[in-house]
């Protein structure tokens, strides 16, 4: 009795891991991004990122933690400046729009170059 038990209970908890973890589904964002432009944004799946962009000739490493709300990517750098961008994915492509810490905007055109 107390095996068969053991077995049941242990059935519950595989299943059930199996569900949570079939449901789970990782940010498309996740990943290094780069253009052959010298930008390259890294998203780790703890919200934070690491971006190296060019403006005007000027290269800027930018440090910070993200959010994602559907559409729009809300990214805060560790220096307290808030962007609220769209993003979209299409294929290996991410596009979205960078403002840098003096106001300046580009728009971006990055390949996923990895995890």
């Amino acid at each position: 009795m107390k095996h068969s038990a053991k077995i049941i209970i242990a059935a519950i908890a595989l299943s059930l891991t199996a569900i949570l973890t079939s449901c789970y589904e990782p940010s498309p964002l996740y990943g290094t991004w780069a253009d052959n432009k010298g930008n390259k944004i890294m998203f780790d799946s703890e919200g934070g990122f690491s971006a190296t962009v060019i403006i005007n000739g000027n290269k800027e490493l930018t440090l910070g933690t993200y959010i994602v709300l559907k559409n729009i990517l809300v990214l805060t750098s560790d220096s307290g400046n808030v962007t609220n961008t769209e993003w979209d994915i299409r294929g290996n492509i991410m596009y979205l729009n960078w403002v840098d810490s003096a106001s300046n905007a580009k728009q971006l055109q990055l390949y996923k170059i990895a995890n």
